[in-house]
């Protein structure tokens, strides 16, 4: 699968943002999405993750703690895409944003290896 991230850009503080994660090449129902950050001279950071779309795990999300309850991840089956909606911005958010792919993944991984597949990011800069 081929991921292409987008709906980046420059925000000031207190605004918000939806990156938009769209995948070609394989259905990507089938696969969990997650979206990491990576700020100059840091490590890359998980943000949040969703379930494949399947069974009993359908819709199952996982949060990591600096972004819970401002940020919220979802995904569209029949657009092929994953959305990331970034509320209530900081220049602490200010960093590269990656979407990334598992197949039949669980929404609940947060190391970048346990993912296969990668976009190659939009850059979010938020001014104070």
């Amino acid at each position: 699968v081929q991921l292409q991230a987008s709906g980046g850009g420059l925000v000031r503080a207190g605004e918000s943002l939806r990156l938009a994660c769209t995948a070609s090449g394989r259905n990507f129902s089938s696969y969990a999405a997650a979206w990491f950050r990576q700020a100059p001279g840091k490590d890359r950071e998980f943000l949040a993750a969703i379930a494949w779309s399947g069974g009993t795990i359908t819709g199952t999300t996982y949060y990591s703690k600096s972004v819970k309850g401002r940020f919220t991840i979802s995904r569209d089956t029949t657009k092929n895409t994953a959305y990331l909606q970034m509320n209530n911005l900081t220049p602490e958010d200010t960093a590269k944003y990656y979407c990334a792919a598992q197949l039949f993944g669980s929404g609940t991984r947060v190391e970048e290896h346990q993912y296969g597949y990668w976009g190659q990011g939009t850059q979010v800069t938020v001014s104070s």
